[in-house]
């Protein structure tokens, strides 16, 4: 009786194993029916993944709670990024606007490097053997004529560093001077005769000229500048108001943006600017930190 017993429960062992190893060979083999497809491993999502952030782990495809909060993280840091990158042409002018201001009023307010530049002016790319002229424009009020004097080489860009026009000897003046009337955007006023028209994206734009040293002597182009560059309202033509030159040489200048979290709430200025003067792509990206037009920019603990 015994024996029998143990016959039982060997054969029951037996079957047990059996179909333990049928189930493994057919998982193994996978059954394939009508609509079985081949999943490449490839597109599939594993359990955890070692990045540079760390490990991210998921179950069934969906990452857990630790997951989503490195990634959105990283997101918001990519996107920090790309803002700073992609405003930095405008941080550059609102920096060269800043300085420009502390020596007067747009559209009146002319530097000149007289006798050159040296280490105490803080700009971008400047050299120490040109003599600069740099006049910041604003078209909020309307229409501005530019005089451009002859016999210089110089370029007029929008708010965003986007190129409005040459002037002076690649300009269509060609090196002979003349007035320039720049349009503020969206502008649908009339449009005087005798101008070279120039339509802006941007209320504000810049002006960088480069006056031409004649024999070694300075003053010829000094000189030229204050003669011949004039910028006035286009309303005001008849009456023109005076503008200011100011000898820039040997002074502390700043046209350099900062580089802390003080650039962000520089570059809500923005917010004065038509909409429009950026692409919406660009809007989108600035929106996350709320430095466009109608919002906040309140950057919590995680953003700072």
């Amino acid at each position: 009786m015994k024996k029998k017993k143990n016959l039982l429960k060997l054969a029951a062992v037996i079957f047990f194993v059996a179909i333990v190893f049928t189930t493994a060979t057919v998982d193994a083999q996978q059954v394939r029916y009508k609509m079985t497809t081949d999943i490449p491993a490839s597109i599939t999502t594993p359990d955890s993944v070692k990045t540079s952030l760390g490990t991210l782990k998921f179950f069934d495809g969906f990452p857990d709670e630790a997951t989503v909060q490195k990634v959105y993280d990283n997101l918001d840091f990519q996107r920090g990024v790309q803002a700073f990158l992609t405003s930095l042409p405008a941080a550059v002018f609102y920096a060269t606007r800043a300085g420009i201001r502390t020596f007067g009023p747009d559209n009146q307010t002319t530097l000149i490097s007289e006798s050159l530049l040296d280490s105490r002016t803080l700009m971008f790319v400047p050299n120490t053997e040109t003599i600069y002229i740099i006049t910041w424009f604003d078209t909020k009020d309307g229409p501005l004529v530019i005089e451009m004097p002859p016999n210089v080489l110089g370029f007029i860009n929008d708010f965003w560093s986007r190129f409005v026009t040459d002037v002076g000897n690649p300009g269509p003046d060609k090196v002979h001077g003349g007035k320039y009337l720049l349009l503020p955007p969206g502008y649908a006023g009339a449009v005087p005769e005798g101008y070279f028209v120039l339509n802006s994206r941007t209320y504000g734009n810049v002006l960088f000229c480069r006056g031409f040293i004649v024999n070694g002597d300075l003053r010829p182009a000094v000189e030229n500048a204050r003669r011949n560059l004039r910028v006035y309202p286009l309303a005001n033509a008849a009456n023109p108001p005076a503008m200011n030159f100011v000898n820039i040489s040997g002074l502390s200048y700043n046209a350099i943006p900062s580089n802390n979290v003080s650039f962000c709430e520089k570059m809500t200025q923005i917010r004065e600017e038509p909409p429009e003067a950026i692409d919406p792509e660009v809007r989108d990206l600035f929106s996350v930190f709320g430095i466009l037009k109608g919002m906040l920019f309140e950057p919590d603990a995680r953003i700072h």
